[in-house]
């Protein structure tokens, strides 16, 4: 997307990377756009767009994630400086939304730990049934020609405890700074 975040009248550029990086490049000259911000999620960006969501006054920038988290990056600022001796007072509606907040974590909370015991007692009866949940896969498996190298990347909306890789064909596997896999190699009977 391409939205002024930076307040300085001319438009950024907003990118939304598969490795779930989001960039933001500004024209400060007519050469090549420039990096001014960067942050990391922990899944591929499926969309970006910058806009004035959630305070009058404040641009975000919005950013939907593979599994469907939307992520927001705001100009507002965090913390408010106080004078000395000076208390934070929080009016009466600020008040009241954060104690309906918590209500509903508690409720929340004991309702996941009720559902979480349910679970593992029709897990353990003798007529459990056991089924693998479906669940999409995001993959891709793209050249690098700077190293002739190719990169797969497994995204699925669960955690993944292993992944087998099986190959008819000796094959090396390199490890990269993003990757937090412990990597184990065994041969195959080729039969």
């Amino acid at each position: 997307d391409s939205f002024d975040i930076l307040g300085d009248g001319v438009k950024e550029l907003l990118v939304g990377r598969d490795d779930g990086v989001l960039e933001i490049y500004n024209f400060e000259s007519a050469d090549d756009p420039a990096l001014r911000y960067d942050h990391a999620l922990s899944e591929s960006i499926a969309s970006i767009q910058g806009g004035c969501v959630g305070k009058d006054g404040y641009d975000e920038i919005l950013a939907s994630t593979y599994s469907g988290w939307l992520t927001g990056l705001t100009t507002e600022p965090i913390h408010r400086e106080g004078g000395s001796g000076e208390e934070l007072k929080l009016s009466q509606e600020m008040q009241s939304k954060i104690s309906s907040l918590r209500n509903e974590l508690e409720h929340l909370q004991i309702k996941v730990l009720q559902e979480r015991e349910k679970y593992q007692q029709s897990s353990q009866s003798s007529t459990a049934v056991s089924s693998v949940p479906a669940f999409s896969v995001n993959d891709k498996f793209t050249l690098n020609k700077d190293d002739a190298s190719y990169s797969l990347i497994l995204e699925v909306q669960t955690a993944i405890d292993n992944v087998l890789v099986q190959s008819d064909v000796p094959i090396d596997l390199l490890d990269v700074d993003k990757n937090s896999a412990v990597v184990s190699f065994s041969s195959c009977d080729s039969e």
